[in-house]
């Protein structure tokens, strides 16, 4: 699969650069959003080659790895959980939206700030979609109807939970440090995970075509799974969107903003939004924010500092920074813009 490199100068310079690319995707919610370049083809990952017994084969694909983090940020991965798994957790969400009424659910209305299972519905120009969050670790928390919910949905995540452990290894040894380095310092044993499951109406339905707005997520990286392909777009490093249909049995990875803050900006949090347009049925997506522990202090590491790359970023908590703007740790609502340190020439 042919992937694009960007040339090391460039990166350097949107490294040091006062506006970082962020500060220009953030800019760029008015540019037009309708230029969707699809000749940015998505790598695929196959996470059983990462662990391979072949040493060239088990290289290449940790090369492959590198090249999709640094050029990329987000990537389909294949063999890494089965597929009769996912299409079981899909299976449970769709029955938690047929099988419950809306009383039932809104039971899970926001109560307070420590909330581990929270529904909302949003239908306005900004954002359309009906929601389930939970806490998924390092305490899986689920509604207790339907009762195949909790079986399918909890099966999917220790699967995932296994791969999270596979992907901080191999992301570890491609930074060049020992495999367990992320592990431990996310803490990831007792890191903190949200589901949010989405149930996005088809466009006839819909009030505006948006069915989340542009943002990023926090943590170690995102994994993501749908019914109907369509709808979520990423835009890339070159300022493109392109459109996530992801493979049969694949799952797609965004990497997370604590990954970036880790690696100085290395490897980087994309801007994502969720479009309506193409949306003839409802559609069901799972996106699982995998985070540090929230009681881990996140900052860059001494690895990717030097004269010519100071600190990017301020460090603090997980936690302090899930809530450094104003919201509740189950939102896990991106503070990336307000961590950022300044440039100064």
């Amino acid at each position: 699969m042919a992937n694009r490199m960007l040339g090391q100068e460039c990166f350097d310079l949107k490294n040091k650069a006062i506006s970082h690319l962020h500060d220009f995707f953030l800019n760029s919610i008015n540019s037009d959003i309708s230029a969707i370049d699809l000749c940015d083809e998505i790598p695929t990952i196959d996470y059983s080659l990462l662990f391979s017994e072949n040493h060239d084969e088990r290289a290449k694909s940790l090369e492959h790895l590198g090249k999709a983090c640094q050029e990329f940020g987000f990537f389909y991965l294949i063999n890494g959980v089965e597929q009769s798994v996912v299409e079981g957790a899909l299976k449970g969400i769709s029955d938690f939206f047929e099988l419950t009424n809306q009383e039932e659910r809104s039971e899970y209305l926001k109560k307070n700030p420590m909330d581990r299972i929270r529904w909302g519905l949003r239908s306005h120009a900004g954002e359309n979609r009906e929601y389930l969050k939970i806490v998924a670790h390092p305490e899986y928390h689920c509604p207790s109807k339907p009762a195949s919910f909790r079986g399918a949905i909890g099966e999917y995540f220790k699967r995932m939970n296994e791969v999270e452990l596979g992907l901080a290894k191999a992301i570890s040894k491609i930074l060049g440090y020992e495999e367990t380095y992320i592990e431990k310092e996310f803490k990831l044993e007792a890191g903190f995970d949200v589901s949010a499951m989405n149930l996005y109406p088809p466009s006839f339905q819909s009030k505006g075509s948006i069915g989340v707005p542009e943002h990023t997520d926090p943590g170690f990286f995102v994994s993501l799974i749908q019914d109907v392909n369509g709808g979520l777009q990423m835009l890339t490093h070159k300022g493109n969107w392109v459109t996530v249909n992801i493979p049969r049995n694949a799952i797609f990875i965004n990497l997370g903003d604590h990954l970036e803050i880790l690696s100085n900006g290395k490897y980087k949090s994309h801007i994502h939004q969720v479009i309506l347009d193409n949306n003839e049925v409802n559609r069901i997506s799972m996106a699982t924010l995998h985070g540090p522990s929230l009681d881990i202090f996140v900052a860059p590491a001494s690895r990717f500092i030097d004269e010519s790359h100071p600190p990017a970023y301020r460090g603090m908590t997980y936690k302090e920074s899930l809530e450094l703007n104003g919201s509740d740790e189950i939102d896990v609502q991106s503070s990336l813009s307000l961590l950022r340190i300044p440039f100064s020439l």
